[in-house]
C-alpha cells in the first residue's frame, strides 16, 4: 500500500439526509421528528429569491430552537452558490446567530477547489468573532460538468471539507443528458448513465477520506425505483442517499444499513483471521471460501457502520 494515506476526515451516521425548504417552518418541525440522520435546511433551489431573506430567519430560529441533537439528528445548511449575491448573507446570518448549533454547510455547484477556501475562510473568521466553540464542516455538490472534471483536486482540498454530494438534476443539466427522471433511468441508455460520475465522485472520496452521499431520486410515488437507485450507489461505495419526502428515509435506511447476517457474517470472517494469524497463517478458509486481508478490511467496514448506526441510536 501506497505511504500517501488520508484517514477519513469526520465519519458520520449518513444513511439519509432530508432536504427541507427554510421557506416551511412546518416541514422544519417535521423533519426534526422524522428519524432521518441528517437534514439540510435548503436556502438554494428550494427556496424562491422573495422568499430568501425569511428563509434565512426561519432557518436560525430552528437552528436555535430545535435540540437536534437530543433528536441525534446532524444539521446542515445548504446555502446559495458562490455567483450569487445570496451567498454572503447567506453565511454570514445564519453562522453569526445560530452558528454553535450548527454541523456542516452544504455548497451547490462546487467547480473548483478554490470555491471551498472562500467558505473557509469566512467560516474562520466568524467563528473567532463569535467565539464558536466547534469547526463547522463543509460538504459539496458535485452537480456541474465542472465540478465533475475537477472532483479530484475538489476533494484533495479537504480542509473543512467531510463529503461530496452527486447532485444528479444540475449535473444532468450541465451535460445536456436527456432524462426522464431526477435519479432515474433513461431507458434509451444501456445501463445506469450515472454509473461513471457516481463512481468517479466516490473514488475521489475514498482516495481524500471524504464521505460519499448520492444525491435525489425525484418520483417519491416509485419507492421501487428509489431502493434500485440506492442500491446502484451502494453496489459503488455511496453510504448515503438524499430524501426529499419523509417515506424515502426508511428506504434509504434498509439500503444503507447493514443487514444482521451481513455484520454476522463479518464478525466470522475477522473472527476466521483472527484464528488463522495466532496459528501464524496468513489467510484462511469460511464456508469453502478463501479470505484474506483484504477480506479483513471489508468485514471491518461493514462493523464499523453496524457499531455507528447502533451507537447513534443508544
Amino acid at each position: 500500500m501506497s505511504l500517501t494515506q488520508y484517514k477519513t476526515v469526520k465519519p458520520r451516521v449518513q444513511r439519509s439526509e432530508l432536504a427541507v425548504p427554510g421557506s416551511n417552518p412546518g416541514m422544519i418541525e417535521k423533519a426534526a421528528n422524522s428519524g432521518v440522520d441528517f437534514v439540510f435546511l435548503d436556502l438554494e433551489d428550494a427556496v424562491a429569491p422573495d422568499d430568501k431573506r425569511q428563509a434565512r430567519i426561519n432557518i436560525i430560529e430552528a437552528l436555535n430552537e430545535i435540540d437536534w441533537k437530543a433528536k441525534a439528528i446532524t444539521v446542515s445548511v445548504r446555502i446559495n452558490s458562490i455567483d450569487t449575491h445570496y451567498m454572503y448573507r447567506d453565511v454570514v446570518d445564519v453562522v453569526e446567530q445560530a452558528g454553535q448549533h450548527l454541523d456542516t454547510i452544504l455548497i451547490p455547484k462546487v467547480g473548483v477547489a478554490a470555491d471551498l477556501y472562500m467558505l473557509d475562510a469566512m467560516l474562520s473568521q466568524i467563528e473567532e468573532a463569535k467565539h464558536i466553540q466547534h469547526r463547522i464542516g463543509l460538504e459539496a455538490l458535485i452537480e456541474t460538468a465542472i465540478g465533475m472534471a475537477n472532483v479530484e483536486s475538489i476533494a484533495a482540498s479537504r480542509g473543512r471539507l467531510e463529503a461530496l454530494h452527486f447532485g444528479v438534476a444540475d449535473y444532468a443539466a450541465s451535460n445536456r443528458a436527456r432524462t426522464v427522471n431526477i435519479g432515474g433511468l433513461n431507458p434509451d441508455y444501456p445501463g445506469d448513465q450515472w454509473h461513471y460520475a457516481i463512481s468517479r465522485m466516490t473514488v475521489a472520496c475514498r482516495a481524500y477520506g471524504l464521505r460519499a452521499i448520492d444525491g435525489p431520486f425525484g418520483d417519491f410515488n416509485d419507492p421501487d425505483g428509489y431502493l434500485l437507485a440506492a442500491k446502484r450507489g451502494a453496489a459503488l461505495g455511496i453510504e448515503g442517499k438524499w430524501a426529499i419526502h419523509p417515506s424515502q428515509i426508511a428506504l434509504a435506511h434498509e439500503v444503507f444499513s447493514p443487514q444482521p447476517e451481513e455484520v454476522n457474517k463479518a464478525r466470522q470472517i475477522l473472527q476466521a483471521l483472527d484464528e488463522a494469524a495466532k496459528a501464524g497463517k496468513g489467510a484462511a478458509a469460511l464456508d469453502g471460501r478463501m479470505i484474506d486481508a483484504a477480506s479483513a478490511r471489508m468485514a471491518e467496514n461493514i462493523v464499523s457502520v453496524a457499531e455507528a448506526i447502533q451507537s447513534r441510536k443508544s
